[in-house]
């Protein structure tokens, strides 16, 4: 997408001195994800003109052995009697691809080419203390970020540079971090919900699901696939963005999917993103603001800082001094939220390199602080009558508006992101007794405390584990009640991602039925 580049940037006049810039982009190109490859494909993807490199190492100031330069090499043993899901061939899914890689070069070089080359800002060779680079849990990040800053910096980056991120748990950029009572309020007009503004496009779209169905071998059941766009969207896109050919059904060639079926599932996505972040009204900002409110908060204190700094040097005469450009490689779902909570006035499904670019001025005549948004390397224009178009509007009006939404300090964030987990757990415990009463044809409204108890531990009622996160350690406990002839049921799985869910219920909640019936909701 377009982005801040030397021949198209908007200059602000000389009466205005740039003192912080912030950027938030999306990784470059890469492989599809692995839930979104269909489950046999029709050729191989190689990655064999590239390296992914996976080491640590003492830094020159902690010891003198050095660590040889390591890479993964995928490949698939002869021996091995498996068959991968999706692509075969040496690729991870997802990674950069090569010309990912080099499309992120470029886009640190060009950002350079503004920011140095054009107005002088940063500087020339790479300085910690001024300038950060920040990347998300997800690897692929940092695959950019290695890139970004070598077309930045030159040789200069490539010396030991970090790269910051935050605890996977609490991760903002990602984001990471428990956004329970956001999720909800999705969760009644988003992916799986039963919202109409949601489930008629889906509805309207039945006849491409079918070809798409028939041609890909997905299985209409498959929900990963069927409650959103969002899988066959990454699929196609990905090969497109690689020249590679639309699939073809594997049992019959002549069957593929054609260009104009792979725009429609475009048009669809774009629907989509403009539905969940913008399109369906006021809950789209609850959900942004309690999802990404951490960063935005992160965001207002950065500026905040920046003018204080400032103030102090005036007040002092001593020279401010911190970091002025920050730097955050991050994913889609980061760059919606920003653009939902700026309101934007027409929203779209972030593409690859899409950024957006806070820009803090200082007005030479009264030394007062203005913010410039830049959206594809242009002035964003937002709906909200505040905001309006983000050119040079006073800082504190955006940090007001950042603070009214999620709070300094991100302090409204705990209330708008927690559930009382009592309560949850007591109903779970209820409803999971009255079915094992249901079972046995005990009216569960006649018993009595007492009975309900003897009820429970002289027959079947057995332990309910309700288990949180999708993850290794949570599919281990999982599989141990599962596998291990346990006198214990998994009942329950939360997990932030919905395909973790859904996932996780079929194999380890659900694996004798699919999809469950009665109350179950994933």
């Amino acid at each position: 997408m377009p982005h801040v580049r030397y021949t198209e940037y908007p200059r602000v006049n000389s009466s205005h001195i740039l003192e912080y810039v912030e950027v938030i982009h999306q990784h470059r190109k890469r492989t599809p994800y692995a839930a979104s490859t269909f489950s046999v494909e029709g050729y191989p993807w190689h990655c064999e003109d590239e390296a992914l490199f996976y080491y640590g190492g003492p830094l020159p100031t902690h010891g003198a052995n050095r660590s040889a330069n390591t890479y993964w090499s995928v490949y698939t043993s002869p021996a091995n009697p498996l068959t991968p899901r999706g692509f075969n061939g040496t690729c991870q899914f997802p990674q950069i691809t090569h010309g990912g890689l080099d499309d992120s070069w470029q886009h640190g070089n060009e950002l350079y080419g503004v920011y140095h080359d054009l107005l002088g800002f940063l500087p020339e060779k790479y300085d910690p203390n001024l300038v950060s680079f920040r990347v998300t849990n997800n690897v692929i990040t940092s695959q950019v970020a290695s890139m970004i800053t070598s077309g930045m910096f030159g040789g200069e980056a490539q010396q030991n540079l970090p790269l910051l991120v935050q605890p996977a748990s609490i991760d903002s950029l990602e984001p990471a971090y428990p956004y329970l009572t956001a999720t909800k309020k999705f969760s009644a007009y988003g992916v799986g919900s039963s919202d109409l503004g949601w489930t008629s496009h889906l509805k309207a779209a039945s006849d491409l699901y079918a070809n798409l169905d028939t041609i890909s071998g997905i299985p209409p059941t498959d929900s990963g696939f069927h409650m959103s766009f969002d899988h066959y969207f990454d699929n196609l896109s990905a090969r497109l963005c690689h020249a590679k050919p639309l699939p073809c059904n594997t049992s019959n060639p002549s069957l593929c999917i054609t260009q104009a079926m792979a725009d429609k599932v475009f048009r669809l996505g774009q629907y989509e993103y403009s539905y969940l972040y913008r399109d369906a009204g006021p809950r789209t900002l609850e959900y942004s603001a309690g999802s990404y409110g951490i960063w935005v908060a992160e965001l207002a204190q950065n500026l905040r800082d920046v003018v204080h700094a400032s103030d102090s040097a005036s007040t002092d005469n001593s020279t401010s001094s911190g970091v002025r450009y920050r730097h955050n490689v991050a994913h889609d779902g980061s760059g919606s939220r920003i653009l939902s909570i700026l309101q934007i006035e027409k929203m779209v499904w972030p593409g690859m390199g899409s950024e957006v670019v806070f820009e803090l001025y200082k007005r030479k005549v009264d030394q007062q602080f203005y913010i410039r948004v830049l959206w594809g390397g242009q002035v964003l224009k937002s709906s909200n009558p505040t905001l309006g178009v983000l050119d040079m509007l006073q800082v504190d009006i955006l940090i007001a508006y950042f603070d009214g939404l999620v709070g300094q300090g991100a302090k409204k964030i705990p209330s708008l992101c927690s559930l009382q987990i009592a309560p949850v757990l007591e109903w779970m415990i209820q409803s999971t007794d009255q079915l094992d009463m249901a079972e046995a044809n005990i009216d569960a409204e006649k018993l009595t405390a007492l009975g309900r108890t003897r009820f429970c531990s002289a027959t079947r009622c057995k332990p309910r584990f309700l288990v949180i996160g999708a993850n290794q350690r949570g599919t281990a406990y999982a599989s141990a009640v599962e596998h291990e002839g346990l006198p214990a049921i998994t009942t329950t799985i939360a997990d932030l991602i919905q395909s973790n869910r859904i996932w996780f219920g079929k194999k380890l909640v659900y694996p004798e039925g699919w999809p469950p019936t009665g109350g179950p909701r994933f």
